[in-house]
């Protein structure tokens, strides 16, 4: 699944890089989306991976608060980013005209930054919080990584402020960004609507198919995990969900975004030499 989530990610990279049809802000959204995804993975399989080989199942205490902040920082910078691309086709969808003038470069690198800058302003905030709690009785996570629930159930002191914190976080780049997303689909929902020709809503509707399948996947799992007391939390539903966005979802985001993307098809096969193959073929059979 590492592999596979390491080879699909980076081939999307190389694809929209190499491939000047693919230099939109459509196919640059997903370039950093596909990248997120790689360190995503990064943050949490190889030390995975690491345990299981050597059965040695411990991580220090500086290495578990530096991968709760990449896993934090990567997450949120998913939501933000995932709000960005539904504006995004809301624009190519309902203001077709103005979309070169609204999506220019700069306003597109503009809300990469800012969702970088917000995601790890945010992420910092919840680790600088978590280094000032003591932790007492069993040190031992019933978790693969460093989450923040399981840290929390193994802290001896006050946590109250750090929940109020954690779902004001929550609610900023959760809630929000997902607002922003329902918002973009009900526009673009009305606008495909009053296309008259079941091919042309059908032509409308896949350029956004893709994404909204991802939508559903990560909001789904991050929403079973974290929009709960941290009292009722189920280790054994936070490790499966955990499971699909930490490790499934990565993997399955270059196949959803490659498989119902005729462009992004070619550009792969580009990539990889097959297009020259079949042409060849064709000449001499």
């Amino acid at each position: 699944m590492y592999l596979m989530t390491m080879l699909g990610n980076l081939l999307i990279i190389l694809a929209i890089s190499s491939d000047t049809h693919l230099h939109t802000p459509m196919y640059f959204f997903l370039a950093n989306l596909s990248f997120i995804d790689t360190c995503f993975t990064c943050t949490i399989v190889p030390k995975v991976l690491v345990n299981i080989k050597t059965r040695h199942h411990t991580i220090s205490y500086t290495g578990c608060l530096v991968q709760m902040y990449f896993f934090m920082a990567l997450t949120l910078l998913d939501d933000f980013l995932l709000a960005v691309m539904a504006y995004d086709r809301y624009v190519a969808i309902c203001l077709p005209l103005h979309y070169n003038t609204i999506m220019r470069p700069q306003r597109c690198l503009l809300l990469v930054a800012a969702s970088w800058f917000c995601s790890h302003l945010l992420a910092f905030s919840l680790t600088l919080l978590m280094t000032q709690f003591s932790f007492c009785a069993s040190h031992s996570i019933p978790h693969f990584f460093c989450d923040l629930l399981p840290l929390l159930k193994l802290a001896c002191s006050n946590t109250h402020v750090f929940q109020v914190m954690m779902f004001m976080e929550a609610a900023l780049s959760g809630v929000i960004p997902l607002t922003c997303v329902l918002i973009s689909y009900a526009h673009i929902i009305h606008t495909i609507l009053r296309v008259p020709s079941a091919e042309g809503k059908h032509k409308v509707f896949s350029t956004c198919g893709s994404h909204l399948t991802v939508v559903t996947l990560f909001y789904g799992t991050l929403f079973l995990v974290y929009f709960q007391p941290s009292s009722s939390y189920s280790a054994d539903t936070g490790i499966v969900a955990s499971v699909i966005y930490t490790m499934v979802t990565p993997m399955l985001n270059p196949f959803i975004y490659s498989l119902r993307n005729r462009t992004m098809k070619d550009a792969l096969w580009k990539l990889l030499g097959w297009g020259k193959c079949s042409t060849l073929y064709r000449v001499f059979p």
